[in-house]
């Protein structure tokens, strides 16, 4: 949709940053932190960019007043971080340690003094590692009530203080990559439990939100979601099935739980026949129908583009092969093996010749920002707040401590002239928070990709002195801020 003129950004708009406690605030075992699954994982030969981990990361626990005064030069609206579980509950429940629960209600204090508006994540991958140990972790209902105890204290010690709450970050991203892929802790490939444990996560979703309502009534509330708009190859109307059913199982398959309270239909019968469906109770789909989120939180980074499935059209190899012999990994998987694909009979994926992608091979699409605001506006009919966004990078420091990221620059305006044109289309939008305010750990990627406005002065081998330099990014999104978008066309 073309608009002569462009809506501007709201005035109470949220110009923010974000961040997530295991990839910023080291201080692993300090003043009575229990180990998370992170601790634990990274730990594991072969499964980070050079054995790096987040014990020190970038010291944000002991700087925290130096990162919150650099937040206030910018002029950051809102700074969205996440709570470390096992910092306020070492073993994941029971005994309180009163010390991680100050360390957050002095950020956020300190965030307030400065007018930045807190945005609280509850859960951004780190689980308590005993909870892993006792319970095997998601895949236990037990977890669930460990998490209310979690949440209970935290909406207790700040729901006064802070108006805007995110429940689970990418609960897409750490149940795949955690359960199916050996990525992420807890390190599983089964395509059984990944469903089992999701579908434990949708109930400590609800739980949570519903508690919320009772003790925190001024709040909001919502999941935060890793969105990506899917794209058929061609015209092909196969291709267009493919695309609707990669949504389905990509996208509304969490979205639906979270909005509707039910899982969408058609990927639900594909995983009852292929013998993984997650195990829903009678009571189960009461709770999640109860669970109203307030607002949805959107991670953008880039979409997808699918085909028609290869079991209906092979590719040109698999077509020579059509006796299903032992190239086809596929076809020739035994059942049990072929079930921890479900996609395979619905899409499969393909590279979008339309588009250039980042050093870590991530699709740039800046126009799929504003087609994904606007499907899940018009789909779920929430505000949505844009809780990730931004680019990973090799930045360069120069001789004169300086950081020309004008990539960055260029990558960022280019989304956000897509979110303001959404807004244009006719979507509500609460706020926008860029990944990240400082660099950070990259999770599997160590600190050579850098997201932040902020660099921090270090490796993956030597700490240095981790001092905070401010990129060309910072000041023009300070810039940004400070005329709240409107010289974004």
């Amino acid at each position: 949709m073309f608009h002569e003129t462009l809506d501007s950004f709201p005035k109470d708009f949220l110009w923010g940053a974000a961040s997530a406690a295991y990839q910023i605030e080291g201080a692993f075992d300090a003043d009575g932190k229990g180990p998370s699954i992170w601790d634990e994982f990274t730990k594991i030969p072969g499964k980070t960019f050079e054995g790096t981990n987040g014990d020190v990361a970038i010291d944000h626990y002991h700087r925290y007043k130096e990162d919150v005064k650099l937040m206030a030069d910018m002029g950051l609206k809102a700074y969205r971080f996440s709570v470390s579980w096992s910092r306020i509950l070492p073993e994941g429940e029971g005994v309180v340690n009163e010390a991680g629960l100050q360390f957050y209600e002095d950020l956020v204090d300190e965030l307030i003094k400065n007018g930045v508006e807190p945005v609280l994540t509850l859960y951004h991958w780190d689980l308590p590692l005993a909870l892993q140990e006792k319970y095997n972790g998601w895949e236990s209902r037990e977890t669930i009530k460990a998490f209310k105890q979690y949440c209970e204290l935290l909406f207790e010690r700040l729901g006064k203080k802070v108006t805007y709450w995110v429940t689970f970050n990418e609960q897409n991203v750490f149940t795949s990559m955690g359960y199916r892929w050996e990525s992420h802790p807890p390190n599983v490939s089964d395509t059984k439990r990944l469903f089992e444990a999701n579908h434990i996560i949708n109930l400590a979703n609800a739980e949570a939100i519903n508690l919320f309502k009772e003790m925190v009534p001024e709040g909001k509330i919502g999941p935060s979601f890793g969105y990506g708009p899917v794209y058929p190859l061609t015209s092909d109307p196969s291709d267009v099935l493919a695309a609707e059913n990669a949504h389905d199982f990509n996208n509304a398959w969490w979205l639906d739980i979270y909005c509707k309270g039910k899982y969408p239909v058609t990927t639900f019968k594909r995983l009852k026949r292929m013998g993984i469906a997650p195990t829903v109770l009678p009571e189960d789909e009461e709770l999640l129908k109860s669970a109203k989120p307030d607002f949805l939180g959107i991670n953008y980074y880039h979409g997808g583009t699918v085909k028609q499935n290869k079991l209906e059209n092979p590719t040109e190899n698999e077509e020579t092969n059509k006796q299903f012999s032992s190239t086809d990994p596929y076809l020739m998987q035994p059942k049990d093996e072929q079930s921890q694909s479900p996609e395979v009979p619905m899409f499969q994926s393909t590279e979008n010749p339309s588009l250039e992608k980042t050093d870590w091979g991530w699709e740039i699409d800046p126009v799929g920002f504003r087609v994904a605001l606007r499907q899940v506006f018009a789909r779920y009919d929430l505000p949505l707040f844009v809780t990730e966004n931004g680019l990973g990078a090799l930045d360069e420091l120069t001789k004169e401590e300086e950081i020309h990221d004008d990539y960055r620059i260029a990558y960022l305006e280019n989304h956000i002239s897509e979110m303001k044109k959404s807004i244009s289309d006719g979507v509500d939008m609460i706020g926008y928070c860029a990944w990240s305010f400082t660099d950070l750990l990259s999770w599997l990627n160590g600190y050579k990709k850098r997201y932040g406005f902020v660099y921090v002065n270090r490796t993956e081998t030597d700490e240095k002195d981790m001092k905070r330099i401010p990129k060309k990014s910072f000041y023009w999104y300070k810039e940004l801020i400070e005329n709240n978008g409107k010289n974004i066309n």
